[in-house]
């Protein structure tokens, strides 16, 4: 299981402010103790999402994984900014907005290089 600490959830809370699903998803993490994956249920669940597996979150992270480890959002995952990212995948509509941020942090508390790893893999 991955968590944020009220530490963590307060400073991404400030990178993003300018976004209303950020912080609606941010204040179902910190309901949910800082457990991401169970706070992605819940949110699922809200939008009318069926999650029906334990790795659903991963799924779902898997599919906007392309987005995700493009380099350009990759350093900026690297330095902890997550703001970026979250715009970029709030318009590309590959997930419901109120998902984009448990998605991130998922994938940047996964490890975002091992995370992003199967896209460098080269057939041959």
């Amino acid at each position: 299981m991955l968590f944020l600490t009220s530490q963590e959830i307060a400073q991404y809370r400030s990178q993003l402010a300018l976004f209303p699903d950020a912080l609606l998803a941010l204040d179902c993490i910190e309901d949910c103790e800082g457990n991401i994956e169970d706070a992605a249920l819940t949110l699922a669940i809200q939008v009318g999402q069926q999650p029906d597996r334990t790795d659903w979150l991963d799924g779902l992270a898997k599919r906007c994984r392309v987005e995700i480890c493009r380099s350009e959002f990759r350093d900026e995952l690297l330095t902890g900014n997550i703001a970026t990212a979250v715009e970029c995948l709030i318009e590309t509509k590959i997930c419901p907005k109120v998902l984009v941020t448990p998605v991130i942090l998922y994938a940047l508390k996964s490890g975002i290089e091992s995370f992003c790893e199967p896209l460098t893999f080269k057939l041959g």
